[in-house]
């Protein structure tokens, strides 16, 4: 026990010696050169110095990935928010009041037009039924007995006024009016579905006592479904019917709806400065379902026969003068381009054929790699920038 104080004093003595040399010698040692610590390069700054850097070595291939220019179609679209909604829906009202006897159907069940769905108790209909017709019957006696002896007149046209008398005396024309009203109120105790669709939104039960009015029961027909795409006034102008329309439903990310505009609201939303333009989509098994949102693609117009590159050729200058480059044996050209039209990937070229503006169709215009080449600068044409050792464009 003593021996192991002994080790631990003299370790202690040891360590204390050690921090007083290191002291001293850190006192005594000359003071380093102050330097200043330098920053850290922005992106900008390193285009630049790369941009310098490729003047400097304009023989060192830079890789780049190049597209052929293509003359073809344009095609423009407008983006824009829709919403799902029912083909048709009809909220079905009781016509007559009472007591609901029978339902005969559930939410999200498919009907045929016509079909019974919900029976209201008929005892007290069917007793002013019966009622009407035995009034109508003694209507009936009572005008047969009015007319017996008029066959013996001669002249038609007495006759004729003397029978309508009879309905008017004898009542027999309002009975037949009580009889056809109480046969429509006895009808009305069936409430049966207005045409084929599903059931939603059942607000009764069986037992429930009704009066004339009470809402029922919804039927929509969501097959084909309708989806209405608000669209803003500035671009609506450059839509038609029948043009084709893609969507993309919030609820089902993965999957694509194609159809085409099926009509164009002609009216402008104040409040809002859009219009409804509606798309009608296949339904057959129900996924789209009234109220899911949407991202909608309108097809706006199609631009034909023009040059095209990618957006992403396009460069720009200080002063805001668009160029491109284009690879001619191993070497990039800078040419200056006009645009046109354009849509999210692609953009119309304007150059006269001839000038120098003009690029040529099938020639290979650079769009990646290409950010800090310089004019006649050498490049190598690669699959991917990054992994051929290059900077890709952000």
């Amino acid at each position: 026990m003593s021996q192991s104080r002994t080790s631990l004093g003299v370790l202690t003595v040891l360590i204390i010696l050690g921090l007083a040399t290191w002291g001293a010698w850190a006192r005594l040692r000359p003071a380093p050169e102050q330097t200043e610590e330098e920053p850290e390069m922005s992106d900008a700054e390193a285009e630049v110095v790369e941009s310098v850097v490729q003047q400097f070595n304009a023989e060192i291939p830079t890789p780049v990935v190049g597209v052929p220019v293509v003359r073809d179609t344009l095609r423009i679209s407008v983006i824009a928010k829709a919403r799902a909604e029912a083909l048709r829906e009809v909220k079905v009202t009781a016509q007559v009041s009472g007591i609901i006897q029978s339902i005969r159907v559930r939410e999200n069940q498919e009907v045929r037009g016509g079909q019974l769905l919900i029976q209201i108790d008929t005892t007290d209909y069917a007793l002013s039924l019966a009622n009407s017709r035995a009034a109508l019957q003694r209507a009936e006696v009572d005008y047969e007995v009015r007319l017996l002896q008029d066959e013996m007149i001669e002249d038609p046209e007495l006759r004729a006024a003397r029978a309508e008398r009879a309905k008017i005396l004898t009542g027999l024309a309002q009975e037949q009016v009580n009889v056809r009203r109480a046969e429509i109120e006895m009808a009305k105790t069936r409430v049966t579905a207005p045409f084929a669709g599903r059931i939603a939104d059942l607000k009764v039960v069986e037992g429930q006592h009704v009066g004339g009015g009470t809402e029922l029961f919804t039927v929509v027909t969501l097959d084909p479904i309708k989806v209405s795409v608000s669209v803003l006034e500035t671009a609506v102008v450059n839509l038609e019917e029948g043009r084709g329309a893609s969507l993309v439903f919030s609820a089902m990310p993965d999957t694509t709806f194609t159809s085409r505009i099926e009509y164009i609201n002609p009216v402008v939303d104040l409040q809002t400065n859009t219009t409804r333009v509606t798309v009608l989509l296949p339904n057959p098994d129900g996924r789209i379902r009234p109220g899911m949102y949407a991202d909608a693609r309108l097809e706006a117009r199609q631009v034909p026969d023009v040059v095209l590159v990618p957006r992403t050729a396009i460069r720009e200058t200080e002063d805001r003068r668009t160029h491109l480059f284009v690879e001619q044996d191993g070497r990039a050209k800078w040419i200056y381009v006009p645009l046109g039209r354009m849509n999210e990937t692609l953009v119309e070229l304007l150059g006269e054929p001839g000038s120098q503006e003009w690029v040529e169709p099938g020639w290979t215009v650079l769009i990646d790699g290409h950010q800090s080449i310089i004019h006649d600068a050498a490049v190598q044409l690669v699959a991917d920038v990054a992994a051929a050792g290059g900077r890709p464009t952000r």
